[in-house]
């Protein structure tokens, strides 16, 4: 028991101290939460026949796959295989932020939205402010850290929560927003949605565009 205490002490330490197995373990973590909400999704959308629901389970999905990306990047890549990840997240994100644009777009124009049907907005509420929490804390902890496998986890720990506000948003306004102000429900999803696409597009760009200058020791994200 004794020794089990001590490997316990000592992975909590190593936690504490070491920014990259601190970082590893909590995007493990991310995915794990990332894949249990992309079945919750698949599940509801086959469930009750929703094509938004399973459009946003895709986009998780990809979310997933670049989580997995990073994860694979071992801590002896050296900085130029982690600048080319770095960059090559970026490029996805432009590309998923092309087809969420078109998403909220029809959103819009059909005034539909992503409606939980039953106490499944609590759960897609509690998985929102978990991943804004989430996404707040690796903010905090990698401003210190120069690393681009760190800070593309950053990104896409940002993306996941902003999609899940917009996911919010909608159901909120679908559920709560009543029936006799469809302007209204239109105009809030296209400024939410609209802001979501702006802000993933400024930092997608920013992960193509910095790369150029990271190559001479500069890297800053």
């Amino acid at each position: 028991m004794s020794g089990l205490r001590r490997g316990a002490a000592a992975i909590w330490g190593r936690y504490r101290t070491d920014a990259r197995f601190n970082n590893r373990v909590s995007l493990h973590a991310a995915l794990t939460v990332n894949l249990a909400y992309i079945a919750m999704k698949l599940a509801a959308g086959i469930y009750y026949r929703s094509v938004w629901f399973i459009a946003l389970a895709v986009y998780y999905l990809l979310l997933a796959v670049m989580r997995l990306f990073l994860i694979s990047c071992g801590p002896d890549s050296g900085e130029a295989e982690e600048l080319r990840r770095y960059r090559l997240c970026g490029f996805v994100l432009l590309l998923m932020n092309m087809a969420l644009a078109g998403i909220v777009a029809l959103m819009v124009r059909q005034d539909r939205g992503f409606d939980y049907p039953g106490y499944l907005i609590y759960a897609v509420a509690f998985y929102s402010f978990y991943a804004v929490i989430t996404a707040t804390i690796n903010v905090v902890r990698t401003r210190r850290h120069r690393s681009p496998i760190l800070s593309a986890a950053k990104a896409v720990s940002l993306v996941a929560a902003l999609v899940s506000i917009l996911s919010l948003t909608t159901a909120l306004l679908a559920r709560f927003g009543g029936e006799d102000d469809p302007t209204f429900r239109s105009t809030m999803t296209a400024a939410v949605g609209g802001g979501v696409c702006v802000i993933v597009m400024a930092m997608a760009a920013y992960m193509i565009k910095g790369t150029k200058a990271a190559r001479g020791g500069n890297f800053r994200a």
